[in-house]
């Protein structure tokens, strides 16, 4: 078909997904048909505000039509009032030739930051492999009148991503001038490091690493980038090295941060999955050692080090440098580069890594794949339809159609995303699959991605939790031992003489929208019959110093509920704790609290989207009612009406009704022996040592059949 027709075809698709998977069908009929036509249609399906969707995949096609009018239409776009249109011209160019008129547009999207800043500094590092000179002196230029810190050291990190003199000399100047800011001078240090050494960079570094300032962390880990070569494989070691990742995430053993920020359940997975990895008790194939990588600042970066690079088996943790202040997922793309040093660093300090573990459509996963690319790390995926099902049910809703697409993608950047889980599935030596209900469907329909062509390639694994910790949890519950439940106790006093016979309705998780908190409260609290029959207990957040996306549940949280008198309504905000306490709380959800809550409590996730779920999993071993969404993986175990109920999350109603529901079931007749049904589902099929098992036997393939490769390559 030629451009005209799809284009036709694309603005036809019946689906915001199906719109763009079919952007590459007119990506193939632009390149194939070239000239001057095509790139008119393609520019005025660009320019039209009414399908900001077609105008995106127009502008991705414009970059494969090998025209110079083509590259005149990219070179406007930078400068278009639409930051979508600016963001994805920017991101197209990185598929072109260098244009020398094209590059101050990319630099005043640098300094602006954010996503597009980040777009914007790829397609400059990707044009510096062939021009460095002309980017390094457009760089240098751009500085001058450049006084913000933040901007300045934007700069001077796309400097560092340049080969050459000229970048060298900048790099070392601002490192070693005490009239910048700690961020620029933090920058050039950093990537100072990431350089071949040269005497002068490591004399300049060595001198900043005495200092006792946060610009001395940064110099230190440098000057090991510096000096210190990669360790090797240690000869006695047989089992594989996997590396795993969640940067935003304070990742620690004890699970302590989980439930605050971007702490959630993939925090509680990679400990419980590490530690059952190495301990091999179900005889699996041996995993040696498990790195484990999350955010933190760069003492602790170095500090971990040591730890990393081990040749002790066992389950490691390590730690991704970042300057300032933890910031959300969304908002963290602008890190990319950090990220690539800080995960070099420890997969050289490590040795060799046999594979790569990686999940979410985030600037870890983006970050990491470029550096297994580099070091040739096979790649295990774990593919979910996120953010696919968000865009599926916007789309279905009106929230997201085509005429703000462009508008949202702004801010949820859903092209990007979607994109990277296509590349990176695609790249990858082995995907992983939540189990869904209509699995083989919705990776066509969701992700587009056909599971039955190479079967060899996939594997359905359910995520598992450790029960050891579960069961500790439920014998104390039965205790009844006050010295176990100190906090809980004291959050349940403060609740009013009257409510403390109530049995409690508990949720777990962040404080985030896609969490439904808000949409929980204002169900419960609308409710007035469901409202007299339970307390409800949110169990997340940091309440003490919320980020933007907590600081918003919270603001809509207290519409439905006064936040300074929520305990008199009988709404229990706990914040954030860690995951062996929350595991207590929900065993005494379940057998209650002496003269302060009943027995018979429910769980409830109200998630818009859940790929599986960790804490409804643990709540279910519990013997807690759950009340699930009723799309995703909670489908595939929850047995509706009987362990639980799956109701539409999204609406208000139907939430406060499957609450109701599960309070009747769990206070019924049968609710012990359907407790005791759930409970035993949970520990014959999600225990995390099965978890483990499958996925040793993936890790132990793809180490073997990459082994295989590179003996073929070496003697070839």
């Amino acid at each position: 078909m030629g451009t005209h027709t799809t284009l036709d075809e694309m603005r036809q698709a019946d689906s915001i997904l199906a719109g763009i998977r079919s952007a590459d069908d007119l990506t193939i009929a632009a390149s194939r048909d070239g000239g001057n036509r095509a790139v008119r249609l393609l520019t005025q399906a660009a320019l039209d505000p009414t399908d900001q969707l077609t105008a995106i995949a127009a502008v991705h096609s414009l970059a494969q039509v090998f025209d110079e009018s083509a590259d005149d239409v990219l070179v406007s776009l930078l400068e278009h009032d639409s930051a979508y249109l600016r963001e994805h011209a920017a991101w197209a160019f990185g598929t072109r030739l260098p244009r020398f008129d094209a590059i101050g547009g990319l630099l005043q999207m640098v300094v602006a930051g954010g996503f597009s800043g980040m777009i914007a500094q790829r397609t400059l590092e990707q044009w510096a492999a062939s021009v460095p000179e002309h980017v390094a002196l457009a760089t240098e230029g751009a500085m001058l009148g450049i006084a913000d810190p933040a901007a300045r050291a934007r700069l001077v990190e796309t400097l560092g991503l340049i080969s050459g003199r000229i970048p060298e000399r900048m790099l070392r100047r601002i490192a070693g001038d005490a009239g910048e800011g700690l961020d620029p001078r933090a920058a050039a240090v950093a990537a100072l490091g990431d350089r071949p050494a040269t005497d002068a960079a490591i004399s300049l570094v060595t001198v900043l690493a005495r200092g006792d300032d946060d610009l001395a962390d940064v110099a230190r880990l440098a000057l090991l980038d510096l000096t210190v070569p990669a360790y090797p494989r240690a000869p006695w070691s047989r089992g594989q090295t996997v590396a795993q990742l969640f940067l935003h995430a304070d990742i620690d053993r004890e699970l302590s941060q989980v439930g605050s920020g971007d702490n959630g359940g993939i925090a509680t997975l990679l400990v419980r999955l590490g530690d059952a990895l190495v301990a091999g008790d179900d005889g699996s194939p041996a995993v040696d050692r498990v790195l484990t990588l999350s955010r933190g600042g760069p003492a602790a970066a170095l500090a971990c080090l040591p730890e990393v690079s081990s040749t002790l088996s066992g389950h490691a943790f390590a730690t991704v440098p970042f300057l300032g202040a933890p910031i959300s997922s969304a908002d963290a793309w602008p890190r990319r580069v950090a990220v690539q040093r800080g995960i070099r660093r420890i997969l050289r300090a490590a040795g060799t890594v046999d594979v790569m573990h990686l999940r979410m459509a985030d600037v870890g996963t983006l970050a990491a794949s470029t550096v297994a690319r580099e070091l040739e790390i096979p790649i295990v995926f774990t593919v979910a339809p996120d953010p696919h099902s968000v865009i599926n049910a916007m789309d279905a809703s009106g929230a997201l159609t085509r005429a703000n697409f462009g508008t949202v993608d702004e801010v949820e950047h859903f092209w990007f995303r979607a994109r990277l889980v296509q590349r990176i599935a695609a790249d990858a030596a082995h995907t992983v699959l939540f189990p869904r209900p209509e699995l083989e469907r919705d990776m066509r329909d969701l992700v587009g991605i056909d599971i039955t062509a190479h079967p060899e390639r996939h594997s359905v694994v359910a995520e598992g939790i450790d029960l050891t910790v579960i069961e500790r949890s439920a014998q104390a519950a039965l205790q009844a031992d006050p010295a176990d439940f100190t906090d809980l106790d004291a959050l349940l006093e403060t609740l009013p003489a009257s409510r403390r016979h109530l049995p409690l309705a508990v949720t777990v998780g962040r404080l985030h929208r896609v969490k439904g908190m808000a949409t929980l409260v204002h169900a419960w609290a609308d409710d007035a019959a469901l409202r007299e029959r339970c307390n409800l207990l949110i169990v997340g957040g940091d309440l003490l110093t919320p980020s933007v996306d907590e600081r918003r549940q919270l603001d809509l949280i207290g519409t439905a509920v006064p936040l300074d008198a929520a305990a008199e309504h009988g709404l229990l905000l706990a914040g954030h704790r860690a995951n062996d306490a929350v595991a207590r709380w929900l065993a005494a959800a379940r057998h209650g609290r002496p003269g302060l809550a009943a027995p018979r409590g429910v769980y409830v996730c109200a998630s818009m989207k859940e790929e599986f779920g960790i804490a409804l999993l643990e709540a279910m071993a519990s013997g807690l009612t759950v009340v699930a969404p009723d799309a995703g993986g909670p489908a595939t175990y929850v047995e509706d009406g009987t362990t639980g109920f799956l109701v539409n999350t999204a609406d208000a109603r139907s939430l406060a009704g499957g609450i109701t529901a599960a309070l009747d079931l769990a206070s019924s007749p049968f609710g012990d022996e359907f407790a005791q049904r759930a409970a035993d589902m949970v520990s014959s099929t999600f225990a995390i040592q099965a978890m483990a098992g499958t996925l040793g036997g993936v890790y132990t393939s793809v180490a073997e059949a990459q082994e295989a490769l590179n003996w073929a390559l070496s003697v070839s």
